[in-house]
């Protein structure tokens, strides 16, 4: 899938319509991303997200949510200790 939007840093839209919020200590490998980058949704067994978006060029991994979810806030700040 392609890009459609990404106009906020932390939510992307692909052009099947699915909005995904980026995991906040994942947005710097988002800044490289253009709208012929291709994406790849695959589900995630992390605890801090439901699913990755994974770049078909490079493989890099961000770990997202629905947009219209909220991150679990405990977790966060867990993961961006580095616990």
């Amino acid at each position: 899938m392609k890009i459609r939007t990404h106009s906020e840093s932390h939510v992307v839209e692909l052009d099947d319509g699915s909005r995904w919020q980026i995991f906040p200590g994942d947005l710097d490998q988002t800044l490289d991303w253009k709208p012929e980058t291709e994406l790849r949704v695959e589900r995630s067994d992390e605890r801090v997200s439901s699913h990755v978006l994974v770049n078909c060029t490079d493989q890099s991994r961000v770990r997202v949510i629905a947009a219209n979810e909220t991150w679990p806030a405990g977790e966060v700040k867990n993961v961006l200790r580095g616990g």
